[in-house]
């Protein structure tokens, strides 16, 4: 799967990454609405849709499932809706939401939507009394038709407690894009396990879905946008234990001090070599798809392909035959 960038040009390029083998397409919460590119491309047939992620709390859950459920509809069944919770400062100062707690509020907001989709589905009453969410009164006249496939919901996560509790009770983790082969198989799948085990549940029927950030040397030979991205990232404290991984995490609170300061091109200079082809996919296509195939190889099937900025559908096919080979 790969990015929809906004809606003025989603249809013809879902289009074009369709034909070039793209299995699906997946929006971000950036400069526009994260649902309407995916309902114009649910018109062109035969791709996946996933919100990856839409911001959980600032939205209600009542909104959230009324959303997945008409998208469902629109791509007649390959649908998931992807939820994150985002940081503290983004949803606090820029959405003016509640934040805390972050994990118990996700675990709870989760088991809202499924309240709400079987009410739906079953025609049973609502009655839904949480600590953060409280739904109980659904008529008829604001259900939609209960012959809607069942929506996966896919959760976001980094930390070990929000990757645990999504093994416990989500359909599938989207792992972040800031990242790394150590990170992945030495803290987020040993919590994905315990997650899985303290809930009884099976691995077969839990997706690990990583996202991997790729930079085309062909493009961008210096991958510019892609050190500027890792520094973006790498600034903000939550994504921390990725650099402290390998050592780097006194490249942190470097990146924090500049963004304050409003230096942003100075902050992708920080970003050398090293971090970079061990966080990013970058170089020719073959290199691209070597870098995935082992830093996901016997976690997952399908990645999600992460542009600093769009990629030529040429190229980006070039990826895809080169991730089948």
């Amino acid at each position: 799967m790969t990015a929809l960038f906004g809606p003025t040009d989603a249809v013809e390029r879902a289009h074009a990454l369709r034909e070039a083998g793209v299995s699906g397409v997946f929006t971000f919460e950036g400069p526009h609405d994260v649902f309407t590119p995916l309902t114009l491309a649910s018109t062109v047939g035969g791709l996946d849709l996933m919100t990856n992620v839409a911001i959980a709390f600032p939205r209600n859950p009542i909104h959230l499932a009324h959303q997945a459920v008409d998208h469902q509809l629109l791509c007649g069944g390959r649908f998931t809706l992807g939820l994150g919770t985002q940081v503290r400062a983004q949803v606090e100062k820029r959405f003016g939401a509640e934040f805390d707690p972050p994990v118990a509020r996700m675990r709870e907001l989760v088991a809202a939507l499924r309240a709400i989709f079987e009410a739906w589905r079953t025609g049973e009453r609502l009655r839904f009394e949480g600590r953060y969410y409280r739904h109980t009164l659904m008529t008829p006249t604001f259900s939609p038709p209960p012959g809607f496939d069942p929506i996966p919901i896919f959760v976001g996560a980094l930390g070990p407690r929000l990757t645990r509790m999504t093994a416990e009770v989500a359909d599938g983790l989207l792992v972040m894009p800031f990242g790394s082969k150590r990170f992945l198989h030495e803290v987020t799948m040993p919590a994905v396990e315990a997650g899985l085990a303290a809930a009884g549940r099976d691995r077969g029927a839990f997706a690990v879905v990583p996202e991997v950030i790729v930079s085309v040397a062909e493009v961008d030979p210096d991958h510019t946008a892609a050190r500027r991205l890792l520094a973006f990232y790498g600034s903000t404290p939550a994504y921390r234990p990725v650099l402290d991984a390998h050592g780097w995490g006194e490249l942190q609170p470097e990146l924090n001090a500049l963004s304050k300061q409003g230096r942003w091109a100075e902050m992708g200079r920080l970003i050398d070599d090293d971090v970079l082809h061990t966080i990013a996919a970058c170089g020719s296509a073959g290199d691209i798809a070597a870098h995935i195939r082992d830093r996901v190889g016997g976690v997952s099937d399908r990645v999600c392909l992460y542009q600093p900025g769009p990629i030529a559908v040429d190229s980006l096919g070039e990826i895809i035959d080169a991730l089948g080979a």
